[in-house]
């Protein structure tokens, strides 16, 4: 019988795909450092989002499929660019007029760094400060294992100076590659070093042209309007680097292994490569995933207002769904907004179920397994087979706003399931209820069955007063489905359910019938269709 590690070097999963690729890379050997690198990125200029999640689950996938390729130590950065100057206010932290104090005039500086600006918040030393506490806690929730890394503390303990002085020395090679990217105006000042100065009583990134690079001391002399010709040290975080040349730096001072990102990065990617090379490092393994859209097909933009946040998306369904949206061909574009999120969340309890019965090949493709390392939890409901869209039909047709109706007739149907015993099941139970709240009752539209529709209806009607009492979910889904062919030509079989959902629900769509009877219950479902017939439903 193959063993796991046989069996990670054949799957075809994407994970493992990256991960053995990240095992070529180092040769199937330990790295000088003792570990191999993975490496997120992130911008506290503004509070952890949804690309942030997206990222460091990625990654962790990856590095799970690695760690079933290897037995080579792993670790993963969470990296956070605070040592950058503010750019801009941010529209969701207080206190703007106080940090717009702060922001650079972008023609000769780029404001003041994140960690040397007061907490708009008050909780914590620096702005930059409190947005990695954000990040750390917001990594946490989601049980993620990392090490935290900050930028400021990295330049100022000196642990970036060797490759900063590398950089000094081949500053002309990294010139050369930067400058065909910018515009003649930027091209003219140029240089991969930002000083940090006291200006106007406080620290500010500065973008000022270097008059003379001087790596024999460490230095280089700038020159500007306000001070004149000054010599300023490109070591004990005096300087940070511009972002083009500050990423491949990282990669080489870290010896970073595997760092994915976005598409709109690729260019970033492709310069920092030559960089790397350029100063005698190494690039990292890239997967580089495409951004998400919107439901009109735009990219998501925060500045648009378009996008969806993880907290958005925990109101309604569980982290595992986000996960298991994340892991869903990261190479292709995906339209996130609130339409895909029941759509997630079924699906990934069909992969939980399907779990249990898969061989241990089939095991390694779900991604399931890869959402939970190996050990993925029960289904929700048992055998029940409870699905969103299921409970969000009864939420709908019971017009609930307390959990406490769901679970009646959930305890009937499955009552070995509880909101104690089944969590993950009261969560979506409480998605349901916010889901059908905001997004489904504001736009039911009842209508009145057609004759050939009122006519399959009513002998639903009696087919359910006659149903033996053990039929399951299945039994009652056959009994609907035989009903349909009676009454509509097997190509308008699909009409029949749709006027089931439109004439009872008010939409156009919905879960297996079989299933919401079976939940909702046999008499409950005939009164319904009754009312149907009897157009209560359209003048309610």
């Amino acid at each position: 019988m193959l063993s796991e590690r046989d069996l990670a070097e054949k799957a075809r999963a994407w994970p493992f795909e990256e991960a053995r690729k990240l095992l070529e890379r180092i040769g199937g050997k330990t790295p000088a450092k003792g570990y191999v690198l993975f490496e997120t990125g992130y911008g506290p200029s503004g509070l952890p989002h949804i690309g942030t999640f997206g990222e460091v689950v990625r990654t962790t996938m990856v590095r799970r499929a690695f760690q079933r390729l290897s037995d080579i130590p792993t670790k993963l950065f969470a990296f956070s660019d605070d040592m950058d100057g503010l750019r801009k206010v941010p529209d969701n932290v207080p206190n703007q007029a106080m940090l717009a104090k702060f922001i650079g005039d972008k023609a000769t500086t780029y404001g003041t760094p994140l960690t040397s600006i007061p907490d708009p918040f008050g909780t914590h030393e620096s702005f930059g400060h409190h947005n990695n506490a954000r990040l750390r806690s917001f990594l946490d929730a989601f049980g993620f294992e990392y090490e935290f890394q900050s930028a400021t503390d990295w330049y100022k303990s000196g642990r970036m100076d060797k490759t900063l002085l590398t950089v000094l020395r081949n500053c002309q090679a990294v010139m050369d590659i930067v400058l065909p990217t910018l515009g003649p105006e930027r091209r003219a000042t140029y240089c991969p070093f930002l000083p940090i100065r006291m200006r106007d009583g406080r620290l500010q990134v500065l973008e000022v042209p270097a008059v003379e690079l001087r790596p024999d001391s460490g230095t280089i002399v700038f020159k500007d309007e306000v001070e004149g010709l000054f010599e300023h040290p490109v070591t004990g975080g005096h300087c940070k680097l511009q972002w083009k040349a500050d990423w491949p730096m990282r990669w080489v001072a870290l010896d970073v292994d595997y760092e994915m990102s976005g598409k709109d990065l690729i260019s970033s990617v492709e310069l920092g490569t030559k960089i790397a090379r350029a100063i005698g490092g190494r690039p990292p393994i890239n997967l580089t995933y495409e951004l998400f859209l919107d439901d009109q097909g735009q990219k998501i933009s925060k500045s648009k207002g378009n996008g969806l946040s993880v907290e958005d998306w925990l109101k309604y369904a569980p982290w595992q769904s986000l996960a298991l949206f994340m892991y869903q061909k990261p190479k292709a574009a995906k339209k996130l907004f609130f339409d895909v999120i029941p759509r997630a969340v079924d699906d990934y309890i069909q992969q939980l179920e399907a779990f249990p019965g898969q061989t241990p090949e089939q095991r390694l493709e779900n991604p399931a397994w890869h959402i939970h390392n190996g050990e993925p939890p029960a289904a929700p409901g048992g055998r029940a087979h409870l699905t969103f869209g299921i409970l969000l039909n009864l939420a709908s047709v019971v017009n609930a706003e307390e959990k406490s109706v769901l679970w009646g007739f959930i305890a009937r149907y499955a009552p070995e399931a509880s909101p104690t015993s089944d969590p993950f099941l009261d969560q979506m139970v409480e998605g349901a209820i916010a889901y059908y709240r905001d997004f489904v009752k504001p736009t039911r539209k009842f209508r009145l069955a057609s004759d050939t529709e009122r006519k399959a209806m009513e002998e639903l009607v009696e087919v359910l007063a006659r149903v033996p009492a053990e039929a399951d979910a299945q039994m009652l889904q056959d009994e609907v489905f035989e009903i349909g062919k009676r009454h509509f030509a097997k190509e308008q079989l699909r009409s029949w359910f749709q006027a089931l959902y439109e004439v009872l629900l008010g939409q156009s769509q919905g879960p297996r019938f079989g299933s919401f009877i079976a939940l909702y219950g046999r008499e409950e479902t005939r009164r319904l269709v009754e009312r149907g017939l009897k157009g209560e439903l359209v003048s309610a």
